[in-house]
This record gives structure tokens, C-alpha cells and sequence, in this order.
């Protein structure tokens, strides 16, 4: 994965289909495991990012291939999200303007819109008919996260218990996925970030989120190195190879 290349352009959409990139996860203790086992072969598990293009104000009404773009998201189990953090003249903003906090905002309110489109859906179906035990449990849990989503809290915040998570698990709902969130910059601030990663920062904290580091600019000029070029490129800013890494994360 950390050789694949994305198609980038400077304007918004370029990225239509998903880019799925593979990459296995280390574990030292899988080569002690394989001695131990004399195993021929390791095989490490692996993790699939997927690249979906960034939402909208209007997302979950279809606004700019919304629907698409909020369906590939249901699909996966984490989200880790983009925030612009840098200012450059010369790469446009669908907002016309750089602020991490509004454009957080703008994808979590939609977020939030398409799971209570979802739920309102589900609890009319529910609601039909006579009710069993599970349809019964699946109503209640629904109901509280409902009340929360339409106080803009994720369906996250909300606790459930095991009974509970299983029966919601199915539903795939966009704001119960743990999320982590990556502060894009320039190269020089690769390494210690900026006001608007530190604005990301405080508001992450607060969700009990995980905020990370990258530069898609640092990135993009990183796979065309060999790994001892590589290593002394990224002395610059002072961050080893891995650290803040777009493509290993995205």
C-alpha cells in the first residue's frame, strides 16, 4: 500500500471510485510464533483503506454524488477523516475558504442526517405488524440514538448494551463508526503541526478521538523514493518514515 498511488487533481470530486489500498500489519511476534511452529510461510493480517471522496453540505440528500460516497462509507468499520490544515492559494477548497472546524462540522452533520433517514426508516418498518423480542430490543436501542443524533451527538455516544450493539451492528449506521482524525499539512509543519491541527486537536479530544499527523504533499513525492532516499528526505521535517504517513494510514 505504500507504493499505490491515487489519482490527485485541484478540483473537487477527482476521486469518484473508491481507492483500496492493502496493507499488512506488523507484529514482531509472528516471526518468534513461525519459529516456534517452523512455519514456511508468514502472513501477517492486513487492513483495507478506502479512499472515498470527501462530502458535501447536502450529502445526504445526494448533493455531489452524496449517496454514493455516504454508501462506501457504511461499508467500512472505521472512519478516518481528512481535515485540510493548511492554507495554499493555488489548491481550491470546496468551501472557497480553510476552516477544519466547519468542514468537520459539514460531514459529521451529514453523517448524522443519513443515519436518522435510516433509523426513521427502520422504526416505520418495525412498527408494522406485531413485534418480536428482537424487533422490540432493536426499536428501543434505536429510539435512544435517534434522540441523540437529533442533539448532533453520534450514534457513538450513545450506550448500549451487548444485546443492543448486536442488534444495531447490522444497520451499518455512518456515526457509530470509531473515527480518527487526520490533519492534513504542509511539509514544514509535518512535525509539529500548526494552530488549525492544534483547533482539531481540542475538538477531537473531546469525542475521545484520535487525532494524526500527515502530509499527502510529503506523501505524494515519497513513493517515487527508494527507502534510503526516503529516509533522508523525511530528516528534513524531522519525522521517521511511518510516523505520519498518508499512505500508510489512508
Amino acid at each position: 500500500m505504500e507504493e499505490s498511488q491515487a489519482q490527485a487533481a485541484n478540483f473537487p470530486f477527482c476521486t469518484i471510485e473508491p481507492n483500496v489500498g492493502v496493507v499488512g500489519v506488523p507484529d514482531p511476534k509472528l516471526d518468534v510464533l513461525a519459529d516456534m511452529s517452523k512455519s514456511e510461510k508468514v502472513v501477517p493480517t492486513s487492513l483495507a483503506f478506502v479512499d472515498i471522496a470527501g462530502l458535501v453540505a447536502g450529502a445526504s440528500k445526494g448533493e455531489g454524488l452524496g449517496n454514493k460516497f455516504l454508501a462506501n462509507i457504511r461499508e467500512c468499520d472505521a472512519i478516518v477523516h481528512v481535515v485540510r490544515c493548511f492554507e495554499d492559494a493555488n489548491i481550491v477548497h470546496v468551501d472557497g475558504s480553510v476552516d477544519p472546524l466547519r468542514d468537520i462540522d459539514t460531514i459529521n452533520l451529514e453523517l448524522i442526517l443519513s443515519d436518522i433517514e435510516q433509523i426513521e426508516r427502520t422504526l416505520q418498518r418495525a412498527k408494522k405488524g406485531k413485534q418480536s423480542d428482537q424487533q422490540k430490543l432493536l426499536a428501543g436501542a434505536l429510539e435512544r440514538i435517534f434522540e441523540a443524533l437529533n442533539s448532533d451527538k453520534p450514534a457513538r455516544f450513545v450506550e448500549l448494551d451487548p444485546d443492543e450493539e448486536l442488534a444495531v451492528k447490522s444497520l451499518g449506521l455512518l456515526t457509530k463508526k470509531p473515527v480518527i482524525y487526520a490533519a492534513n499539512v504542509i511539509d514544514t509543519d509535518l512535525s509539529a503541526g500548526n494552530e488549525m491541527v492544534d483547533k482539531v486537536r481540542q475538538f477531537a479530544g473531546k469525542e475521545g478521538a484520535e487525532v494524526v499527523i500527515i502530509s499527502a504533499q510529503v506523501e505524494s513525492e515519497l513513493v517515487d523514493l527508494d527507502p534510503d532516499e526516503r529516509k533522508e528526505f523525511l530528516d528534513d521535517p524531522g519525522v521517521k518514515e511511518g510516523e505520519s504517513c498518508a499512505a500508510f494510514i489512508l
